[in-house]
């Protein structure tokens, strides 16, 4: 079977994207391979982020992810921007979505979770087409 390749982006690739780039790593990899990026990024990902990524996941997103660019995503399948409120960026790409996340950073513990399992269900439900597109 070959994997769906999804892209998650958003401006700064520093914390929606990223949470769903690890998830995607640990729940889907059997049917997706991914990458996150932005069009700016942060010299680091988020604090919050990694804390909840961590605590529901045991995934240290700092050992295993870092911040990019759009220029360093490969071709994909499918873009997911993750809801921008402003103009997302973009990659060419025969799919397209946009999962319209709202941005946990600076908010507290429980939004982060909230987006993260949030995230999750989406995942798991592009695990599932993904799989379904494969038979």
């Amino acid at each position: 079977m070959q994997k769906l390749k999804a892209a998650y982006i958003c401006v700064h690739n520093s914390c929606r994207s990223q949470m769903a780039e690890a998830i995607t790593r640990k729940l889907a990899s059997d049917a997706i391979q991914c990458w996150s990026g932005g069009t700016e990024i942060k010299d680091h990902i988020d604090k919050g982020a990694v804390n909840i990524i961590k605590k529901l996941y045991g995934v240290d997103m700092e050992q295993l992810q870092y911040p990019k660019l759009l220029a360093d995503i490969p071709e994909v399948d499918i873009v997911i921007t993750m809801g921008c409120n402003v103009t997302c960026p973009s990659l060419p790409a025969a799919a397209h979505a946009d999962w319209g996340l709202d941005d946990p950073t600076g908010g507290t513990e429980k939004e982060y979770e909230r987006i993260a399992k949030i995230i999750e269900e989406m995942v798991m439900d592009l695990r599932e087409a993904a799989l379904n597109r494969a038979e």
